[in-house]
């Protein structure tokens, strides 16, 4: 889900606009509406697929989020290169991007990639192509079964009520629907409750990657 491709933190930031909905009391049912393209419902909460319109809306969203944890650019982790080339990385080559609406105001986002589209590492933060000989550079060679889940995301101020959750489930059921047999993650251990987030849906890590100062931590989960 990069280095900071998973910001669900526990913290809430007051925001002006959209009122807060009520806690739901218990979890209700991700309920799939449509096919394709995809779309669920989840109490008030309604995913889709991303659309270009939707662009500044989640660019924001992103930066926002890596805020909330101190990330910013030029700390070796930080990057939004793939937030403008959408159709290579996500809409096309197997992939998926989902945006989380609330009464048609867009609180949430996650989506999945090849994992051989975007290189591991440092190399992320500069530009997200394979600079021979640098290290963290290579593309992930684990071929076209795997995928990335990224840019997980939630509207700080909505941050606790299962959204990210909901996010996590519907990216793994669309990554299996797509035919990947694993999936890779990596995100910061300042983003305690993404890791958490992680252990609850049985991903297991992998290792830990020292960028900038920052520890990155890599997860993932078999799907079959």
């Amino acid at each position: 889900m990069t280095t900071h491709d998973h910001d669900l933190s526990a913290e809430d930031t007051p925001r002006r606009g959209l009122p807060l909905p009520p806690a739901h009391p218990e979890r209700p049912a991700l309920v799939r509406l449509r096919a394709e393209p995809p779309t669920w419902a989840f109490g008030d909460l309604r995913l889709r697929r991303y659309r270009a319109a939707d662009h500044p809306t989640v660019l924001d969203l992103h930066r926002a989020g890596l805020a909330q944890v101190g990330l910013r650019p030029g700390d070796g982790v930080y990057y939004e290169h793939d937030f403008f080339r959408m159709e290579e990385i996500y809409l096309g080559n197997g992939g998926e991007f989902l945006v989380g609406e609330v009464r048609d105001e867009i609180v949430a986002m996650g989506g999945l990639r090849r994992a051989d589209l975007v290189p591991a590492g440092s190399a992320r933060a500069a530009g997200g192509r394979a600079v021979t000989g640098l290290p963290g550079s290579v593309l992930d060679d684990s071929g076209p079964d795997v995928a990335e889940m990224v840019r997980l995301r939630v509207r700080p101020d909505l941050q606790g009520r299962g959204y990210g959750a909901v996010l996590v489930e519907a990216l793994e059921r669309r990554a299996a629907e797509i035919g990947y047999r694993l999936l890779r993650a990596d995100t910061t251990e300042r983003q305690r409750a993404a890791l958490a987030l992680y252990r609850r849906f049985g991903w297991t890590r992998t290792r830990r990657e020292t960028i900038g100062g920052i520890v990155n931590v890599y997860l993932e989960k078999r799907l079959y």
